[in-house]
C-alpha cells in the first residue's frame, strides 16, 4: 500500500484541495503519517495543518512559473532526442513542455500517483505522451536502466538526503558529459534573526545558504556550475498566492468539514506571513552541474 492510501482520510482530503490549486510549479506538501513515514507529492507547498502533527517541507520548494522552465530548457541546448530523467517530477510540467518544445525523451519518477495521474494527462494535453513516461515509484535510489543527458531533481533533494546525497544518485543515471540539475532554496537575504527564518517555514538560518555559498558548495562537492535560472518574486507570488484561491472556494464549499477551522486560519496568516517573509528572503533557483573539468597541467 502507497503512503498516500495508507493516510489518514483528512491528509487524503487535504492532498486532493491542494492539488485543485492546478500550478504548473512543483512545491511540495509533506505530510506526516507517523514517526518514521512521509508522503510528499511534489505540489503545493503548505504546510499540513492537522491533528496528526505539524510538518513543511522546509527543502522542496519551487517559486519556478511555466516560463522559468522554458528559460531553463533553452539555457540547457537541450538537443531532439536528448534523455532526460526527473526524480520527484510532480505534475510533469517541465518533462512534458521539454518535449513539445525540444523534442527531448523523458522519464519522470514520483511517489504521489495523483501527480504521476497528472503528469500523464499533461502529455496526453500536449500530445507527448509518445515522448514521455511517467512512473509512479519512490525517486529515493532511483537509477535508470539506460543513461541519461539529464538527470535532475528539481525541488526535491530530500531523497538523498540532501544536495550531496542527490546529486551522487543522479550521478548513477547520467551518461559521459550529461548535465545534472539541482533546485534548491537559498538565502536572498540572511536574515538578521531566527524569528525571521522561521517566519520563511525554516527551522534555523542555518537550514540555507546565501547564494554565493550554494554556488560555492557545489564546487566543493566537485561540480562546474555551468548555467542557473532563478526564481523572482513574482514567481514566489505565483506559488504562493495560487493556493489561497484555493482555500478560500474549499471554505465555501466545505464549511463545516473537520479541517475548516484550520483552513481558515492559514488563509487569514499565510498572505502576510508571505509578503513579510518568504518574498523578501527566500530565493530557489535551479543549477546546472557537471563534474569539474580539470587541465592536465593544472
Amino acid at each position: 500500500m502507497d503512503a498516500l492510501h495508507s493516510a489518514p482520510s483528512s491528509v487524503v482530503r487535504y492532498a486532493h484541495l491542494i492539488a485543485q490549486a492546478g500550478s504548473p510549479v512543483r512545491p511540495s506538501l509533506n505530510l506526516a503519517l507517523g514517526p518514521d513515514r512521509v508522503y510528499s507529492p511534489p505540489l503545493g507547498d503548505l504546510p499540513l495543518w492537522t491533528s496528526h502533527g505539524y510538518s513543511t517541507s522546509r527543502k522542496v520548494r519551487t517559486a519556478f512559473t511555466s516560463d522559468k522552465f522554458a528559460t531553463l530548457g533553452a539555457a540547457l541546448r537541450l538537443k531532439s532526442g536528448a534523455r532526460v530523467l526527473d526524480l520527484g517530477s510532480g505534475s510533469g510540467e517541465m518533462l512534458c513542455t521539454w518535449a513539445r518544445d525540444h523534442g527531448i525523451i523523458g522519464t519522470g519518477i514520483d511517489m504521489s500517483p495523483l501527480f504521476t495521474e497528472q503528469a500523464k494527462q499533461r502529455a496526453e494535453e500536449l500530445g507527448v505522451a509518445h515522448q514521455v513516461r511517467f512512473i509512479h515509484d519512490d525517486a529515493a535510489g532511483y537509477v535508470s536502466d539506460e543513461k541519461v543527458d539529464v538527470a535532475a531533481c528539481v525541488g526535491a533533494t530530500w531523497i538523498g538526503g540532501g544536495v550531496a546525497g542527490t546529486i551522487e544518485l543522479l550521478t548513477r543515471s547520467l551518461g559521459t558529459g550529461g548535465i545534472i540539475l539541482i533546485g534548491e532554496p537559498y538565502w536572498r537575504q540572511v536574515p538578521p534573526t531566527e524569528e525571521v527564518a522561521k517566519g520563511c517555514l525554516a527551522n534555523a538560518i542555518s537550514d540555507f545558504l546565501s547564494l554565493p555559498e550554494l554556488i560555492a558548495s557545489f564546487g566543493n562537492l566537485g561540480y562546474d556550475v555551468v548555467e542557473m535560472v532563478l526564481a523572482n518574486q513574482d514567481g514566489w507570488d505565483r506559488y504562493e498566492a495560487a493556493k489561497w484561491l484555493t482555500m478560500r472556494r474549499w471554505l465555501e464549499a466545505n464549511p463545516d468539514d473537520e479541517l475548516a477551522e484550520e483552513v481558515r486560519s492559514k488563509l487569514v496568516s499565510e498572505p502576510e506571513r508571505h509578503a513579510t517573509y518568504t518574498r523578501e528572503y527566500l530565493g530557489w533557483g535551479v543549477f546546472a552541474l557537471m563534474p569539474r573539468f580539470c587541465l592536465k597541467n593544472a
